[in-house]
């Protein structure tokens, strides 16, 4: 059985589980994670992972309109500017919740970004 830091398996999971809800053409994909992370004592991390599921989702949300926008729609730099900062402060918050659920589950693997937040769980 292959073997993912909590980090990783949570955020991976997460995604598949997004892709899974939004166009729902990944299900190899998502039951690959979901059969892992059965593995782990889930009652500890549920909010937490709840949690991450959201901030996943705010992110696709964002990067979906962008998508959506012809080619020649112009954004104001202003606006770029507030978008990119709000993916930054959500994805900030991600590297925070994955170590949180590293640390309920004794896992030594954490990931290490520092943005110069302010952001604290």
């Amino acid at each position: 059985m292959y073997k993912f830091p909590v980090i990783e398996l949570v955020d991976r999971y997460c995604i598949a589980k997004l892709k899974y809800n939004k166009i729902g053409t990944n299900k190899d994909e998502l039951d690959f994670y979901a059969n892992q992370i059965k593995e782990l004592p889930l009652h500890l991390i549920t909010a937490e992972l709840e949690r991450l599921y959201e901030v996943h989702r705010q992110v696709w949300e964002v990067e979906d309109e962008f998508k959506k926008k012809k080619a020649d729609t112009k954004y104001e730099l202003e606006e770029i500017g507030r978008r990119a900062l709000y993916v930054r402060d959500i994805m900030e918050e991600r590297y925070h919740l994955k170590n949180k659920m590293a640390d309920i589950l004794n896992d030594p693997v954490k990931e290490r970004k520092d943005y110069g937040g302010t952001f604290k769980l």
